[in-house]
Order: C-alpha cells, then sequence, then structure tokens
C-alpha cells in the first residue's frame, strides 16, 4: 500500500463565492461533493468560537479536518492545539506573530512552540508565509540549519513575492527553494508572480508561473515520498485560493476569474501530480 494523498480546500477561499454569502453548512456541503478529502480552518480569517461551530461539520460531512492558528505567543498556540483534536487535524500549521528581528532571538520562540505541540501530541509544521516569523526565505533557511525539528507546510506563492524572484529563479534562490522543500511536509495551491500573489490560473501570461509552481510541488511531492517509512501516512496538499484582496479585481469589484473552478484544477494537477510521483519512483 502506498502513501494517499489528501486534497483539502480551505474554508476561507470558500468567502465570496456566492451572493449572498453561503453559510458555513454549505460551504462544507460543497466542499465534499466536490470530492475534497478534507476541509481547512484559519483562526486568521475566524474567531475560536466561529471555528468551535465548525465541529459539527466535519463530522457531519466526513470531511478531514486542518487548522491554520496564528499564535501570537508561546503559550497562545496551546487552545488551538486542542481544537485540532476536535476536528481529528493531522497538524497544526502555525503562522507565528510572535516575530523577532534577530534570528537568534526567533530560535527559542520555534523551540518553544515545538515543545507546546510535543505536549498537547499534536505536531506542528510552520507555514512559509509573510507577516510572520518564516516572512523571509533566507531567515527561514537559517531557522532549518538551527532547529532540526522543525518542518514546514510550503506555500511558496509568499516566498515568490517575498524575493520579487525572476521566472525562472536564479540558480541560488532555487537552490534554496530546494531546501525548504526537503522539510515540507504538507504543501498549499496557489500560483503567485514576483509582484502578485495570486495569479490566474488559465491567463496565456500566467503559463510560466504556473509550470514553475507545478514543478516545485512535483519535487516536494517526490522528496516527501522518498523519506517515508509509514505506508499508511497521508501527503496533504490544500488548495488555498483566497477571495479578494487575494483575488484580483477589476474596476467593477468583480474577481477576473473563477476561483472555485479554480480551486478544482489545483486539486485534480494535486492529484496527477502525486500519481506522476508514485508511478515512476516505484
Amino acid at each position: 500500500m502506498t502513501n494517499p494523498l489528501h486534497v483539502y480546500q480551505a474554508l476561507w477561499a470558500m468567502d465570496k463565492l456566492v451572493t449572498p454569502e453561503a453559510s458555513t453548512a454549505e460551504k462544507f456541503d460543497r466542499v465534499r461533493e466536490a470530492g475534497f478529502d478534507g476541509m481547512a480552518i484559519d483562526l486568521g480569517a475566524l474567531t475560536m468560537a466561529d471555528a468551535e461551530a465548525t465541529v459539527p461539520h466535519f463530522a457531519r460531512t466526513g470531511l478531514r479536518g486542518g487548522l491554520t492558528a496564528f499564535p501570537t505567543s508561546v503559550e497562545a498556540l496551546r487552545p488551538a492545539l486542542a481544537l485540532a483534536h476536535r476536528i481529528a487535524a493531522p497538524y497544526v500549521v502555525v503562522i507565528g506573530q510572535e516575530m523577532p528581528v534577530k534570528l537568534a532571538d526567533m530560535i527559542p520562540v520555534i523551540e518553544g512552540w515545538l515543545r507546546i505541540a510535543e505536549q498537547e501530541r499534536m505536531p506542528i509544521q510552520f507555514e512559509t508565509h509573510r507577516n510572520c516569523i518564516t516572512n523571509d526565505l533566507f531567515t527561514t533557511v537559517q531557522l532549518l540549519e538551527a532547529v532540526p525539528a522543525m518542518r514546514l507546510a510550503a506555500d511558496l506563492s509568499h516566498y515568490v513575492v517575498d524575493r520579487e524572484m525572476p521566472c525562472p529563479p536564479t540558480p541560488s534562490l532555487q537552490a534554496l527553494i530546494g531546501k525548504i522543500l526537503e522539510r515540507s511536509d504538507s504543501f498549499q495551491g496557489r500560483v503567485a508572480a514576483r509582484g502578485q500573489i495570486q495569479l490566474a490560473l488559465d491567463f496565456p501570461q500566467n503559463a510560466k508561473w504556473v509550470t514553475l509552481f507545478r514543478n516545485w510541488w512535483r519535487e516536494g511531492f517526490a522528496a516527501w515520498h522518498a523519506r517515508q517509512t509509514t505506508p499508511d501516512a497521508p501527503l496533504v496538499f490544500l488548495c488555498e485560493l483566497g477571495p479578494p484582496d487575494y483575488a484580483i479585481t477589476g474596476a467593477d469589484g468583480r474577481e477576473l476569474s473563477d476561483r472555485w473552478t479554480e480551486a478544482l484544477t489545483l486539486a485534480r494537477w494535486a492529484r496527477e501530480l502525486w500519481s506522476d510521483v508514485i508511478t515512476t519512483t516505484v
């Protein structure tokens, strides 16, 4: 038996898809009916009370749970880990809001969150994300060297914007992305360009960026697969196309592309890439 791929949709990415706004129950139902394996909730988009209110929907729909936390201190992570247990999330993604300037001051913060995760028996992954402790590609690579237990959730769109990467990236930037992929235990679906966090997937001018991200995801999938020793451990790919202001809008305020259709496209791509990895490495 080989490792399965679980494709999740972000609840945040379901916002503003229809008018009037769909209820939480309707959003869960739509995700389940579209064939996603799980739903990820985001404590940057929901209050803790609103997040708690989603718990029955996981049980009702059978969707697997995912959770992203934005702790402002080491101890502030603990309630999110408790909630993750209630929705049977396999891990919690941390977008740490305690952000020391110096690398030496970041290390004990990362180690503190890892200690809390061990106490609460809930694994954590640090998302490669702007405006948090892993804001910068260069600093995150140094954190990985300093904290061997640190694992990542790779949302590479943030680092493309963070470093205003050209396409293709320079060899030195590509090597650093390789270091990120080697330590990433889950992946998030969004395609960016050097000046824009979320591109429309089927616009011709974006094709080179789509190719770049698909290649990165496949590289990351292959690296994850190569180091697995537990056959039934799942790999999670999260489709996370955000509503405006992540989604670009025209003068009329309407989005330039169909975000739901694009989420389904990302899910299909992830499954195709995973199938390719499995069939070429067995």
